[in-house]
């Protein structure tokens, strides 16, 4: 595919092409995550200062995929990646039925977005975290 061809794909895609960018344009994005697994601990709810509490529990997934040359006759070694997830829940309602209801083990599906952050923990040593924020819309 030509050059040209794929940009011409990716302007039939967007609904807005600007070759300038104004601080008065709000431009529109997506940041949107959606899980189907497992609950791995039983969900905590923290609250700091008194303030914006969350309800918190990790979430499992899992990717299964067949190793090997005999793929396509669907025999050979099974493999299997399990990716844990961080999930936060900070709407008041979402955020008390999940701490009630949510247990270890159980197989729910998860949507939300993801966040990036930092903090610094107790040794202070500064770590990266990567978050799930559920029931974002």
């Amino acid at each position: 595919m030509s050059r040209r061809t794929a940009m011409r794909i990716l302007q039939m895609l967007c609904r807005h092409q600007s070759s300038e960018v104004s601080s008065f344009v709000l431009e529109r994005s997506l940041n949107r995550v959606q899980l189907l697994g497992r609950v791995g601990q039983d969900p905590v709810m923290r609250q700091v200062d008194g303030k914006n509490p969350v309800t918190i529990f990790s979430l499992a997934t899992n990717e299964m995929w067949r190793s090997g040359e005999a793929e396509v006759f669907q025999t050979g070694d099974i493999s299997q990646k399990t990716t844990w997830h961080r999930i936060s829940v900070f709407r008041p309602g979402l955020r008390d039925v999940a701490y009630q209801y949510v247990k270890k083990g159980a197989r729910i599906y998860v949507e939300g977005k993801i966040d990036y952050g930092e903090y610094t923990d107790k040794n202070n040593v500064r770590r990266q975290a990567t978050t799930i924020i559920a029931g974002m819309p």
